[in-house]
């Protein structure tokens, strides 16, 4: 590398043929006490700033065989996770323990001065959210609202013990009651399918609920415990947030027969809720005014009622409980201008009181549901982690993928066997548990505690309330999803790909459902990623003045190329998919059409090699010819001295004529041996490349396959056959491995030939270079 002069400039230390970068640390000179009060006069900007450090390293040159003697290079010792598997021991037995139950680990060290009080206001607060959005998602999920107590109950309580996230709410969800509402509604639109279940329409739909509910618990549970937490992050943030967005505007359609009172078809499949919509729109002249005044009404409430909390928040202990006061006066007012029979106002109906004892799912249905239950599981998974992700980084502990998986799973599962619809959790109420002092799931506990008692004392109260103040209250809750369109213009700022991700998301979800659109959105995005692969920032980097970093001279304006040398990187790991897109890219950078040249040349060794050949034929019949006329020489003693005379330069000749002939054929016998080493591009008559030396940059590879290594092969040789030799610098030790691994290292390819920085290679390359025009040195 270089060596400072002390004015910034680099030098290189050539000593014994061998380069040295030199190392000294230097810094500012200590400041006196007036420095110091002078410092302390600052700005904050201005204490930011950075201020200049001169470094100097002093090392040897270092290719990869140097760096693994000189770093004491060995291969990592391979642990089998497998193997502990089997290990049967009470530490290990007590570890599964908390690791499934995590309630045995915190709550026997629960502080009860510190928390206590907390969890309870915080319990309360969600309790009084939670009841009357059971009853309205329930609703939603084409369910009678009871079951929305029931859902807001036992999958609570579930949580509580295998959960791991403090903040969280579960339980009902309006995305996945919307998605459990597509499921019952669309089958049960079949007559002859609820027929074949042997109940009424609304004991079908609730029997299609609680079996989509148990395959969705079974399949969270299956995908913990084998570890499957991992697959949320193909599930990106906008592609969550662009899905949830479009089913609330699917939550929105299917809450408008409610709000201006009239009777829709059910549509499922592709294209539902334009139908939907198109139908609300034909029958809006059979509005009932007096559901549509009461929806609009309980509406103005609500959005009042949260305005007034985000003005008064400072001041209140506990938010106003919109919700609940809103179902309050509205069921008052239903029951005493007895709205039902005299404006045609629809109502709740009589609500169950008690516990139902348990039932099992119903088999016959799993073929049938199998499909909607795994898209369920994965997109109620993935709204739960995303949300225990943001609390748990907020507040400093950490959330066990694979355990929430377990825990919802679990939730869901035993649920199913309590007549309970699938659930998640709701954002609302997670920050409503979070704002209130909640610091753990005692808070859920609590207000799963009020909802059974809701369930048991309370329920039969709420059976004149109006189904379209329960809509008025899901239209309402979906403001904060509804928010998430502004994500359009932030994408569009910062990521259009990731906004491409969310607008495909969106459009698909709406036109296609919400079971293929999500199907459709996750192929889409990890197809980007594939294309994004394929196409990655190729550019040829150069050296920032006085320094050893290289960076891209189309970027850089102040990196220049080494001369002589040319360094090739790539964004992105080379692998089987774009391993052709970085060979043809890397001989477009370097500005040499080197398949032509390579074509020429041996077009013209070819040519050569046929010409040598001709005359060696040539040759050869002169050899035979020459004898014959070359050794009548006859010599007549008796001539004249005229005769001798012309005799002798006869034989003269002769013996130039046999000269000759030895010269040719040893000089044809040399240009034999030769041949080999003076077919170089000049002796051809072909453009020499304007560098003698290229350096792959390999630090952004991860790993490599066969056609990565077959494709690097394939460069050494054909740079090779234009006289450029090529080096590798800066890769990882776990790539050089594989690299091993894979033969890619021969007597033509060495360890040499690999270096441990791009200025390593650049430094050799200059002083290795074959004899030409002299490069300056770094």
């Amino acid at each position: 590398m270089g060596l400072s002069d002390g004015s910034g400039r680099v030098k290189e230390r050539l000593g014994q043929g061998q380069s040295s970068v030199y190392v000294y640390v230097c810094g500012l000179t200590p400041p006196d006490h007036g420095t110091q009060q002078t410092q302390a006069l600052l700005s904050a900007t201005q204490e930011m700033e950075p201020q200049r450090r001169d470094y100097h390293v002093e090392r040897p040159l270092l290719d990869q065989k140097q760096l693994e003697d000189l770093g004491h290079w060995g291969p990592v010792p391979k642990t089998y996770q497998w193997r502990t598997w089997f290990r049967c021991s009470r530490a290990r037995a007590h570890a599964l323990l908390l690791r499934y139950f995590p309630v045995l680990g915190w709550l026997p060290r629960y502080p009860v001065r510190d928390w206590l009080l907390g969890d309870l206001l915080s319990g309360l607060s969600v309790a009084i959210m939670q009841l009357p959005q059971g009853l309205a998602y329930a609703l939603l999920a084409g369910l009678p609202p009871v079951f929305g107590l029931y859902s807001s109950f036992y999958p609570v309580f579930v949580y509580f013990l295998f959960g791991t996230s403090r903040h969280i709410s579960v339980g009902t969800f309006a995305v996945m009651s919307v998605m459990v509402g597509g499921v019952t509604e669309s089958l049960t639109a079949d007559e002859s399918f609820v027929q074949g279940l042997n109940a009424t329409v609304d004991e079908a739909r609730v029997q299609v609920a609680y079996t989509l509910s148990f395959l969705v618990g079974l399949f969270q549970v299956g995908l913990g415990l084998v570890h499957f937490g991992f697959v949320v992050t193909y599930l990106s943030e906008p592609l969550v947030r662009s899905y949830t967005t479009a089913a609330s505007v699917q939550v929105l359609v299917s809450q408008l027969k409610y709000v201006f009172g009239i009777t829709v078809s059910n549509h499922s499949g592709p294209l539902s809720v334009i139908y939907t919509v198109l139908e609300v729109c034909a029958k809006l002249p059979k509005t009932v005014p007096g559901t549509l005044v009461t929806a609009l009404v309980a509406g103005v409430v609500l959005v009042l009622v949260k305005l007034l909390n985000e003005k008064l928040k400072r001041y209140l202990p506990l938010p106003i409980p919109g919700e609940l006061l809103t179902l309050i006066g509205a069921t008052g007012i239903s029951y005493g201008a007895e709205l039902r029979e005299r404006f045609q106002v629809d109502v709740v109906g009589n609500i169950t009181t008690g516990l139902i004892p348990p039932v099992p799912p119903k088999t016959e249905l799993f073929a049938t549901l199998v499909g909607n239950a795994f898209a369920i599981a994965v997109v109620g998974f993935a709204i739960a982690i995303s949300l225990g992700n943001i609390f748990a980084l907020r507040h400093g502990y950490r959330v066990d993928s694979n355990q929430e998986l377990v825990a919802l799973g679990l939730s869901n599962l035993i649920g199913s066997f309590f007549q309970c619809f699938p659930v998640s959790c709701s954002m609302s109420r997670s920050l409503v548990q979070e704002g209130t002092g909640g610091n753990t799931q005692v808070a859920g506990a609590v207000s799963s505690l009020f909802i059974l008692l809701i369930i048991l004392k309370l329920g039969e109260l709420f059976r004149d309330l109006p189904k379209a103040v329960l809509a008025a209250v899901i239209i309402v809750n979906l403001k904060g999803m509804m928010k998430q369109f502004s994500d359009i213009c932030s994408l569009w700022k910062a990521n259009r790909v990731d906004l491409l991700i969310w607008l495909v998301t969106f459009v698909a979800t709406i036109l296609l459902d919400l079971d293929i659109g999500l199907a459709v959105s996750i192929v889409f995005s990890l197809l980007l990623v594939v294309i994004r692969m394929q196409l990655p920032h190729y550019s040829i980097l150069g050296q920032v003045p006085d320094t050893d970093i290289y960076r891209d001279v189309a970027e850089y304006s102040g990196a220049k190329e080494v001369p002589g040398v040319k360094v090739f990187r790539s964004s992105a790991t080379i692998y089987f998919a774009n391993a052709e897109l970085y060979c043809d890219s890397l001989k477009q950078k370097c500005g040499v059409d080197v398949d032509h040249l390579i074509s020429q040349k041996k077009k013209r060794i070819k040519k050569q090699e046929m010409k040598i050949k001709r005359m060696k034929k040539a040759k050869k019949s002169q050899k035979q010819d020459a004898p014959s006329k070359i050794t009548t020489v006859s010599v007549n003693v008796n001539t004249g001295f005229e005769d001798i005379k012309s005799n002798d330069v006869e034989g003269s000749e002769a013996k130039v004529h046999q000269r000759e002939e030895l010269e040719d054929a040893v000089t044809s016998s040399q240009e034999d041996v030769k041949a080999p080493t003076v077919n170089t591009l000049k002796s051809l008559g072909l453009p020499q490349p304007n560098f003698h030396s290229l350096i792959l940059d390999l630090s952004t590879l991860s790993f490599v396959d066969t056609v990565c290594i077959k494709t690097l092969k394939n460069i050494f040789h054909d740079f090779r056959e234009i006289e450029v030799e090529v080096y590798i610098a800066a890769c990882y030790s776990p790539v050089v491995t594989q690299l091993e691994a894979g033969h890619f290292f021969d007597d033509s390819i060495t360890k040499q030939h690999l270096f441990a920085s791009v200025h390593d290679a650049v430094t050799f390359a200059l002083h290795h270079q074959k004899p030409g025009p002299k490069s300056p040195v770094l």
